[in-house]
């Protein structure tokens, strides 16, 4: 029997789950911002690893298959996003009757009378236009968040009803998520992933001619060659599939790592440091690695590391948000967007407006008070962003400076204004030609360092001399 092995990154914002395999190769992901209860957290992002495995499994099992026949490629695709739809409905119906349990139990008369209908109309609204994303917009490989998609789609509807109602409906909203989206909910991958091809082959069975391509710039080849034939592909995946679903996947190690660890459900020697297992997941992946910056959502980590990806010094701030993730999230709030929005609005910025603080706490003040004297919301994101990074610049020299090739790691590695200003920065400083990595998986970086420690069973530690360094600076 094959043997797995687990990180799980279990950090203030986000938990993340790796699973590899004996090869060290990433098999499985999952991921979840579930952070009111933290066993709860680690558990959900796990369950979700382990789903993702059983999509790679079955893509490494077909593999030939879908080298010759792109449709196989694309139908496979299809069923792993259907089935992260299927899983959203899920929650979005115990959302639905969350929301509809807050207004009975926060309001009378008839504010409660008109809101429980109104909530009916929200949730009918929204369901069909993010199954529609999922299904065909590729929602889950850009969002996987169910808070940051359903509030999204949520604000978007109270816009719409009179000013009157925006306060009680938000205060419902608030009231809701948290307990739907901390509640653990175990699917039957067998079950789930067959009520995904069902509702696929529907989809399928309703496209309409796909115009030539000579008339079409959007000709999408994979999908026409689905058509008429998604059933002979659904009747040949249904054997490899079932089989997949049955596969025991033995977990034969794991450790967890994060901010967090210590609430972990793991042994004690199953825990490692974020610091070692985000150097040693950046050095997995780029292994000339020797300088990695980890911003994450409560503290943002300088590291130096050796050719083996072991760490040789580091200097983090763990003591204060500002410049991470939850700084991000708070002005996000502040400014009603979402994380997801604070990158590319910031990129249209035409100036940076300097920004005094850096400080979580007095951070939203400040910005309010550059918006009421007329600064625009880009040119305020971007000398925000650019303040970030100036923050983590004078981590990296206290740690040693940035040496070739420099990792960047972290959830806020997606933030693509962070990026920006990032790449300008390092190479104003510390030279043009300096080798930049930045990876889809930065993430994961911890968990994936974290997974490689449980394969190896290595016992490292910090440097001893840097162990407790620490920088406070607001």
């Amino acid at each position: 029997m094959k043997k797995f092995y687990l990180g799980v990154d279990l950090g203030s914002t986000t938990s993340k789950a790796v699973i590899i395999n004996e090869q060290d190769e990433i098999i499985g992901r999952g991921i979840t911002n579930t952070r009111a209860n933290y066993e709860v957290a680690a558990e959900i992002a796990r369950l979700e690893a382990i789903y993702n495995a059983r999509f790679s499994l079955l893509k490494q099992r077909l593999h030939d298959e879908i080298e010759l026949k792109p449709e196989y490629h694309r139908y496979i695709k299809d069923i792993e996003d259907v089935f992260q739809f299927q899983q959203f409905k899920r929650r979005l119906d115990m959302l639905h009757r969350q929301l509809k349990l807050t207004v009975q139990e926060t309001f009378s008369g008839k504010m409660k009378e008109t809101l429980a209908p109104i909530i009916n109309d929200i949730i009918a609204a929204i369901e069909p236009r993010i199954k529609s994303q999922y299904l065909g917009g590729n929602l889950g490989s850009r969002s996987q968040f169910f808070r940051d998609i359903v509030s999204e789609q949520y604000h978007e509807e109270v816009a719409k009803l009179h000013k009157e109602l925006f306060e009680p409906l938000m205060v419902t909203f608030d009231k809701s998520i948290t307990p739907v989206e901390n509640e653990l909910v175990r699917h039957d991958f067998k079950e789930l992933v067959h009520q995904a091809m069902d509702l696929l082959n529907a989809k399928y069975a309703g496209i309409e001619e796909v115009t030539p391509p000579k008339e079409s710039q959007h000709f999408d080849a994979e999908l026409n060659l689905l058509k008429g034939n998604y059933q002979q592909i659904s009747d040949s995946l249904v054997e490899h599939i079932d089989n997949i679903a049955e596969m025991q996947i033995q977990i034969a190690n794991m450790t967890g790592t994060g901010y967090g660890r210590a609430l972990l459900p793991f042994p004690e020697d199953c825990i490692k440091s974020e610091i070692l297992c985000h150097a040693f997941g950046a050095h997995a992946i780029f292994p000339n690695t020797r300088t990695v910056l980890d911003i994450g959502g409560q503290d943002t980590k300088a590291i130096q590391v050796d050719q083996y990806g072991l760490v040789t010094s580091f200097h983090m701030n763990d003591r204060c948000a500002a410049g991470c993730g939850r700084y991000l999230g708070y002005i996000a709030d502040e400014l009603s967007l979402s994380l997801n929005e604070l990158g590319p609005l910031a990129l249209e910025a035409k100036k940076e407006v300097n920004i005094c603080s850096t400080c979580t706490v007095f951070a939203g003040a400040e910005v309010r008070a550059l918006l009421n004297v007329g600064e625009k919301r880009e040119d305020i994101l971007a000398g925000l962003h650019k303040a970030i990074v100036m923050r983590a610049l004078s981590l990296l020299a206290r740690s040693g400076g940035v040496r070739n090739e420099f990792t960047f790691t972290g959830g806020v590695a997606r933030n693509q204004a962070t990026l920006k200003y990032l790449s300008e920065l390092v190479r104003k400083n510390y030279g043009q030609d300096l080798t930049i990595n930045i990876h889809t998986d930065s993430i994961f970086m911890g968990a994936l360092g974290a997974a490689m420690f449980a394969r190896r069973n290595l016992e490292v530690d910090l440097p001893v001399k840097q162990k407790h360094k620490r920088l406070v600076k607001d």
